[in-house]
């Protein structure tokens, strides 16, 4: 999708007279039944949603076996059946919260904000009554834009970086959803440079630290009982926009269909910490987050992909 630019390098989503075309059709259904989904009662989507995803999730093979892989590599100390357990459950969490963001999205955001429970929320307050730049350190969650709308509502800037979806409506609609209370989006393809223009204007920013970029300027660092290839790039981040890092972690309830917003304390320790630190201290971080909500976590993706000089990618390893 080609980027549409206002001011420092921001990414304007623009709608295409294409978007009408027959290969669309499809995405629009998808549309058309989260925006039904939205004007529903949670207490009753959110069991149907639920039950949609695990199918969904018993069917989608090439997914559920990257999340085997990730588990069986992360939690060995779990039995395949728990494993399992925790599969099914993180399938049913993606409708849910998906859900949650079309109702955000398309409601009155009070609704949404009378089931939100945020930890830790003081801290905010006091940064925001300071001026202090922020910096989130979030977690892949399946809620994860939801925090980030949430605080655009109250009033504060926010600022994200994201990339862009291959479907072009899909990537049009996520990203006309998420700049909804005026939030920020940074496309990674234009580089970090406007995401930290953004911050040092005083726009509060949303990094997602857990995706593999390769292992040119990672560091191999533990992550749960295996280990990963993590960009070190928020130590960076913190010194260019004299930001204080706040991990923080969305974990939707399905049951009482409830959003807790988990933030810990500031990351404060990574003022001179060297990037081999940096990134360990990341992912112990993540670990406090996920550890108690495992299902919440997007085991879904390729967090292992890259590994050290002899080992073999285990998403190439053929199932027994």
């Amino acid at each position: 999708m080609k980027n549409h630019k206002q001011g420092q390098g921001e990414f304007i989503p623009t709608f295409k007279k294409a978007f009408y075309l027959p290969r669309y059709w499809g995405v629009w259904l998808g549309i058309g039944c989260l925006a039904i989904a939205a004007w529903g009662p949670p207490r009753f989507r959110d069991p149907v949603l639920g039950a949609i995803g695990r199918t969904i999730g018993r069917l989608a093979k090439k997914a559920r076996f990257r999340a085997q892989v990730n588990l069986a590599y992360c939690l060995p100390e779990l039995t395949v059946e728990q494993r399992e357990r925790i599969i099914d459950e993180m399938f049913a969490c993606v409708p849910q919260s998906t859900a949650l963001m079309a109702e955000l999205s398309c409601r009155n955001p009070k609704r949404v904000m009378d089931r939100v429970c945020w930890h830790g929320d003081e801290l905010l307050t006091q940064f925001r009554a300071q001026g202090r730049n922020v910096i989130f350190l979030v977690p892949h969650g399946w809620a994860v834009d939801v925090p980030a709308m949430l605080m655009a509502a109250r009033g504060q800037k926010i600022a994200a970086m994201f990339h862009n979806q291959r479907n072009e409506l899909v990537d049009y609609m996520w990203n006309k959803v998420r700049r909804r209370f005026g939030g920020r989006m940074h496309a990674r393809n234009d580089g970090i440079k406007p995401f930290i223009s953004s911050v040092r204007q005083g726009y509060w920013g949303y990094y997602l630290p857990d995706q593999d970029y390769g292992a040119e300027q990672s560091e191999f660092v533990s992550f749960f009982a295996t280990y990963k290839a993590t960009l070190p790039a928020i130590g960076r981040l913190m010194k260019v926009c004299r930001a204080t890092i706040i991990p923080l972690f969305p974990v939707y309830n399905g049951k009482t269909s409830q959003l807790n917003i988990h933030i810990l304390q500031p990351m404060d320790d990574l003022i001179r910490a060297d990037n081999v630190t940096t990134a360990r201290r990341m992912n112990e971080e993540m670990e406090k987050l996920v550890r108690p909500n495992l299902e919440q976590y997007t085991w879904v993706l390729k967090l292992l992909k890259t590994r050290k000089p002899g080992d073999a990618n285990p998403y190439k390893i053929k199932k027994r």
